[in-house]
């Protein structure tokens, strides 16, 4: 049984607040690889950074995301993922055009519900790691949307409610039936 649960969609849509939650009631979760190496690139000075070379910076979050991946596959419970490797695949195949997922291997990495967080203008901000502005977050959101069908998995789309609302939410849908 594949206790690996992807959380993803849109930038700023709170995804990271939800893990938050999740870990708050002690489940494992699993930062964004992006958020990571941001903080990494700015604090070494380096140049894998989405506003100067998103190809580096998506092979980057690739590895960092296999080697989460790996890791987590040890747990015994849940383990939610702030993004994954999906998405940094999807990011690199988008902007090189290398065909990075293909779905007999893609298709089955992570539980077979993926929870998007769908755009949230209300709730969306820049940081110092988030400088995109909303549009181009909803259009990644869009690319996501059409990519994990695609691979086969089943696409819950969450609801703009409370991190802990968004946490109940996700916990009995999963609680529904496990494959």
């Amino acid at each position: 049984m594949n206790r690996s649960v992807l959380i993803s969609g849109c930038s700023g849509g709170g995804k990271s607040t939800l893990l938050l939650e999740l870990a708050a009631r002690g489940h494992a979760v699993v930062e964004e690889p992006g958020r990571r190496i941001v903080s990494q690139e700015l604090e070494g000075g380096g140049a894998a950074l989405p506003w100067i070379d998103m190809v580096a910076f998506a092979r980057r979050a690739i590895a960092m995301a296999m080697a989460d991946y790996i890791a987590a596959n040890e747990q015994a419970s849940w383990t939610f993922f702030d993004r994954g490797l999906i998405d940094a695949a999807a990011v690199l195949q988008y902007l090189t055009g290398e065909p990075v997922l293909e779905k007999s291997t893609a298709g089955n990495l992570y539980h077979h519900i993926v929870f998007l967080t769908p755009p949230w203008p209300e709730i969306y901000t820049t940081d110092p790691e988030r400088r995109h502005g909303f549009d181009e977050a909803a259009t990644e959101y869009d690319r996501l949307a059409a990519i994990y069908p695609a691979l086969g998995y089943e696409v819950v789309i969450l609801p703009k409610i409370t991190a802990a609302d968004r946490a109940d939410f996700i916990l009995a849908r999963l609680s529904q039936g496990v494959k």
